[in-house]
């Protein structure tokens, strides 16, 4: 196939194979971002990409349909095998398209959202004013506690009460601690609203059982696939039985027509791949490199969001630095070490500019590295921000990540 497409189309051949190149020598730290296996790779790069399956398996709009209806059936029973629920719908592209396909289905326009500010952790499908969510319903928002940094449940609580929302979401895209579920399920339930848990984050430490399931407290459930659940870019709403066929109707026809039927087979191949026992050894070992490097960072002075993490992924507050989210991880990306600026609680910056930046141990755990390596991790950082602008310095770092990218090769540990 890659004979095939050099020959086709050079430019594009060229393109993917330096984002190889740039993968294998980057410590890729981005928190939502994560290596999928050989097989999930193999399993959407292949003919069920030419194949159109409106419906759902057994009730297609389309002929020929028997052996994708095997697939996608392998993907659902897979899934809820892996979280333990009555439903499952596979077929969401992305994961902000199972947010909009649960609020189109339970929601009208107009209705009332609560849900967690980005600039607190929370994600622009959760009531952002510049995303759909924020454009159809009238959102209004909740976030951490200016001490504690964790989330502020008498303020959920007054906001829940005040607003009479129609629907609380909870979940996080910058959040690095453990989020109580049953207390939003509790407000949620005081005031008649849903409850929509969003799980894209922390979907694999869920699955591994390091983190509360959000089942038997939310109405609804969604996810990505990849990120910690380590599976192809894609989207996943779980819930019980009497809504599943709510939900399937809001995803075809409400707001897609044709499932990505080669998506949903790497779907299928990774939730089996997080049923096995490796996938839990890995999970955990995701989250010791998290804490081993929040210990690290902080015993190099840097300040942290809420003093460390419980989960993937580590917030850094550079409110007190003379730098922004935004420098700092341009330098980084000079010494090989891919992040993400982010805002972080009370950030005066914008969100092109930030006062933060978002670090997360998925990929690097998926590689091979381990808490001696985080500690080396920690002190490249340490070495960039104190010298961000120093050029020598920088290539200095990244001389020591291309030594770690060599001895943790990028599929070492996948096949």
């Amino acid at each position: 196939m890659e004979i095939e497409l050099k020959k086709a189309d050079p430019e594009i051949a060229d393109a993917i194979r330096e984002e190889t190149r740039r993968q294998e020598n980057t410590l890729v730290m981005i928190a939502s971002e994560n290596y999928a296996s050989r097989a999930v790779i193999e399993a959407q790069a292949n003919v069920l990409t030419n194949k159109y399956a409106e419906g759902y398996p057994n009730r297609r709009y389309y002929g020929g349909c028997e052996n994708v209806d095997v697939v996608e059936k392998l993907a659902i029973e897979r899934a809820r095998k892996l979280f333990g629920v009555e439903h499952a719908n596979v077929q969401p592209h992305s994961g902000s398209q199972a947010n909009m396909a649960v609020y189109l289905s339970f929601l009208r326009p107009g209705d009332t959202i609560l849900g967690m500010d980005l600039y607190h952790g929370g994600h622009l499908t959760h009531g952002n004013p510049v995303s759909f969510s924020g454009m159809l319903f009238k959102a209004v928002s909740y976030g951490v506690d200016p001490e504690r940094q964790l989330i502020d449940f008498n303020q959920v609580n007054d906001l829940a009460k005040k607003h009479r929302p129609k629907m609380i979401i909870a979940g996080a895209s910058a959040y690095p601690r453990i989020i109580d579920f049953q207390a939003f399920a509790e407000v949620a339930r005081d005031v008649g609203a849903y409850l929509m848990i969003d799980m894209a984050h922390i979907a694999g430490l869920v699955a591994a059982n390091l983190h509360p399931s959000p089942v038997g407290f939310a109405d609804f459930i969604t996810s990505t696939t990849h990120k910690t659940l380590r599976g192809p870019r894609g989207g996943l709403i779980l819930c019980e039985e009497t809504y599943g066929p709510t939900i399937d109707k809001g995803i075809f026809p409400g707001i897609q027509g044709g499932p990505l039927m080669h998506i949903i087979a790497a779907k299928a191949v990774s939730f089996g791949e997080a049923l096995g026992r490796e996938f839990r050894d890995y999970q955990l070992q995701v989250v010791t490199n998290a804490r081993v490097l929040a210990e690290e960072l902080m015993g190099h002075g840097f300040d942290l969001v809420s003093g460390g993490t419980d989960n993937h992924l580590v917030l850094i507050d550079l409110t007190s630095r003379d730098i922004t989210g935004q420098e700092y991880e341009v330098s980084l990306g000079k010494a090989g070490i891919a992040t993400n600026k982010n805002a972080v609680p009370f950030d005066k910056r914008g969100p092109k500019v930030t006062s933060g930046l978002r670090i997360g141990t998925p990929s690097l755990t998926t590689r091979g590295m381990k808490e001696t390596e985080m500690k080396v991790v920690a002190g490249l950082l340490k070495k960039v921000l104190e010298n961000a602008h120093d050029e020598k310095t920088l290539q200095d770092c990244r001389s020591t990540v291309m030594e770690l990218c060599g001895s943790f090769p990028m599929y070492r540990n996948l096949t």
